[in-house]
């Protein structure tokens, strides 16, 4: 359906803040005094428009309504359209990125006032809000792929946005070489699909899989399920780098080093949830693919549980809620690699996921803030008295991320855990563990957090005086802690969110027999969190200044990343060296050794051979008189044999 009306200005939604940026970082140092405002305004704006778009849709009875804009790449039989659909999926994100988005850039404006770089930093938080809209807004994968690239360059530079500091340029080069890796997967797969369907668009592609092909799209037949899992698993690839998963999870904690309002729009809004958004985007490749699903489950099963237990060694407070973040989005690749019905459950969670993790990230800054940049949680303690706003909205998003009824983690992430059990047989039985145990130890470590920083005797050092922030900071704090509390109510309740993704993702999963009853599935993963968050308050009754020494196996795994890191290292950039290095070696004296060699061997004969002109006529004589000699020589010898 084409768009009309209000919604053929959908465009504007990725132009506006595109725009924006441009103004703030080619304008300098003049929009210094009103640059910030210029780029918190922006988002709401956004919002705004937003929610006018959907009511729009939400009243139509065809709710994918595309936008053309131009032709984009018109090259013989490659012919690609540059447009933007605006269907259920896309509108879900648009309001996550454009209402959360707005809250953290108004937080920011606060956190932010002493910084002389603030006008740059609200450029490059308007380039990333732009690139997040494009990406969720195009009706391509190759247009997807622009947004896609431009989110990672945004990240860059706001990761390593104290570019002075090494451990921030060193976080961000880490990020983007990351992500570099899951783009190649995510190439090949655009590459994939122009090769066997000769189109890049969603309406090009996706009706070739389980779908009916319109030959006014679609020409051709129904995909293999090889082609299908090729083309899956390198999507995959490319999710697991831009969601920070197994096994390229390691950037997400080190992209802790740019200001607290990056980590929270990165982990709450944006970057993260693009690995998740392209899974649901992709769910009829998907679907064609049990393997690949089953690789996706893996992952996220995988993913999940590195998530709990490295947040469980960490003293930084925003590297326990990255970790926090790694799990989280971990649960969502375990119900978008689910399959059929579920993937609904894994956008509901990304939802709110995005109101607790935000409320959890700007309360940290809070922390932070008032801690002269301070992150320790170690040299807190007792911050409840002092700070009580934050404590108020840091308890919000600690009683939604551990799942406490009746708070947004109970609906969500407790949906996922029982589709997880209701896939059946011996798999479905160890991801339902591998979910429940994960349920258990996120209460454990997260109240390790709040019992270390807010609880107990004040550990802070001479000069500190904490105190909540003025209200730029403290009312979308509020907003956001709220919205944790009844966000997954709202959201799960009614099943209002399923049915409106189902034109998107596919009808949500019919009520049938479960492998163990909700009602007691709740109950139990109530006792697992509650155990957790027990042994939380009992381990950390006492919490001494510095990091004891010699602790046990689990705890010295746990502060290393499980040694995530090191594997790496040792997997795949030293044997990349030593291929670097061979590479070299053989180039330096097999390549230019044969051609410089062939070269000094013509030059070094030449320089001898030259020896003979010597440009005087005495030796051009000698050396005649001789040849005739010889010759003479030569004759006489044969006449008289």
């Amino acid at each position: 359906m084409g768009a009309t009306g209000v919604q053929s200005g959908v465009w504007l939604l990725v132009a506006i803040p595109a725009l924006s940026a441009a103004i703030l970082l080619l304008t300098g140092k003049r929009a210094d005094k009103w640059g910030h405002w210029l780029g918190a305004l922006v988002p709401v704006a956004l919002f705004v428009y937003a929610a006018v778009l959907f009511f729009s849709v939400k009243g139509q009875t065809n709710r994918e309504v595309d936008r053309h804009l131009f032709s984009w790449v018109p090259v013989g039989g490659f012919h690609v359209d540059a447009g933007m659909l605006l269907d259920p999926l896309a509108l879900v994100f648009v309001l996550l990125i454009t209402g959360v988005g707005s809250l953290i850039h108004i937080y920011a404006v606060g956190y932010m006032a002493d910084d002389p770089g603030r006008r740059r930093f609200f450029g490059y938080f308007n380039l990333f809000i732009s690139a997040m809209l494009l990406l969720v807004l195009a009706d391509s994968y190759l247009l997807l792929y622009v947004g896609w690239e431009g989110v990672g360059l945004a990240s860059y530079l706001l990761i390593s946005y104290y570019f002075n500091r090494n451990s921030a340029a060193t976080a961000g080069n880490k990020a983007f070489f990351a992500n570099r890796v899951g783009d190649v997967g995510l190439s090949i797969a655009i590459m994939l699909m122009f090769a066997y369907f000769g189109s890049t668009s969603f309406a090009g592609v996706l009706p070739h899989f389980g779908g009916d092909i319109d030959p006014g799209f679609a020409p051709g037949m129904h995909a293999s399920t090889g082609v299908a899992t090729a083309i899956a698993l390198m999507l995959l690839l490319g999710a697991c780098g831009k969601s920070g998963q197994f096994p390229l999870q390691t950037w997400l904690p080190d992209a802790m080093e740019g200001p607290t309002p990056v980590s929270a729009l990165i982990h709450a809004a944006t970057m993260v949830t693009a690995g998740v958004y392209l899974i649901a985007r992709s769910s009829a490749i998907f679907d064609a693919s049990q393997a690949a699903r089953t690789v996706v489950t893996i992952i996220g099963a995988i993913t999940l549980l590195y998530g709990c237990i490295a947040g469980c060694g960490q003293d930084d407070l925003k590297r326990v809620l990255a970790n926090s973040t790694v799990s989280q989005i971990g649960y969502m690749f375990l119900a978008v690699g689910l399959g059929p019905g579920v993937y609904a459950i894994g956008i509901i969670h990304l939802l709110g996921h995005g109101f607790f993790k935000a409320s959890l990230f700007l309360s940290a800054g809070s922390v932070m803030h008032a801690m002269n940049d301070r992150i320790d949680m170690r040299r807190f303690g007792g911050l409840w008295r002092v700070m009580p706003i934050t404590f108020f909205v840091f308890v919000c998003g600690y009683l939604a991320i551990i799942g406490m009824i009746p708070f947004t983690g109970f609906f969500t992430k407790d949906k996922i855990i029982e589709a997880a059990f209701d896939k059946h047989g011996a798999s479905g039985y160890v991801l339902g563990i591998c979910a429940l145990l994960g349920a258990g130890i996120t209460a454990f470590y997260m109240t390790r957090a709040l019992v270390m920083t807010f609880f107990g005797k004040r550990r802070w050092e001479d000069g500190v005086h904490p105190h909540d922030p003025g209200p730029l900071m403290t009312i979308p704090m509020l907003i956001l802690g709220l919205l944790a509390l009844v966000g997954g109510f709202v959201l799960i309740v009614g099943g209002g969110v399923q049915h409106w993704l189902t034109p998107s993702v596919g009808k949500p999963i019919e009520a049938g027999v479960h492998t163990i009853s909700p009602v007691v599935l709740s109950v139990l993963t109530l006792v697992v969190m509650a155990l957790g968050v027990a042994g939380g308050v009992f381990a950390f009754r006492q919490v001494p200044a510095t990091q004891p020494q010699g602790v046990s196996p689990v705890t010295t795994l746990a502060r290393r990343n499980l040694y995530a890191d090191a594997a790496n290292e040792n997997l795949l950039m030293k044997p990349g060296q030593w291929l670097t290095r061979a590479l070299v070696y053989f180039d330096n004296r097999g390549v230019d050794g044969a051609v410089t060699g062939l070269a000094a061997g013509f030059g070094g004969g030449s320089a001898r051979v030259k020896r003979v002109q010597t440009g005087f006529v005495r030796s051009y004589g000698l050396t005649m008189l001789g040849g005739a000699v010889a010759i003479v020589a030569v004759l006489l010898a044969v006449r008289f044999q």
